[in-house]
């Protein structure tokens, strides 16, 4: 998973077929997802997936409606076409049927 560096990094990923994972260090919630990130990354490999650090660019998540994490959005071609955004604890199976239900 790439990390986020700047602004324009994200309106590049924009372009191509991303998810983005809004997270942070301190998240417990976030935490719990990555043992299995790797394995989703393969699974879905036609999209890129950059990781963005909600301490780093708030401003990037609140432009985006991202008031909790850890959270998914999905872009293709500039559009977004998925959101999954909340404060709760996602499981695999709920992130699977997320990126599923935008293909």
């Amino acid at each position: 998973m790439v990390k986020l560096q700047t602004i324009e990094q994200f309106q590049e990923f924009k372009k191509q077929a991303t998810v983005f994972l809004f997270s942070a260090k301190w998240c417990p919630d976030c935490r719990y997802i990555e043992p299995f990130m790797d394995e989703i990354e393969k699974l879905y490999s036609e999209y890129a997936f950059v990781y963005v650090d909600r301490d780093q660019f708030i401003d990037l998540c609140l432009e985006n409606n991202i008031y909790g994490i850890p959270s998914f959005l999905v872009f293709k071609n500039n559009e977004l076409k998925g959101s999954f955004a909340s404060k709760l604890r996602k499981t695999k199976a709920e992130i699977v049927n997320f990126i599923n239900s935008i293909k």
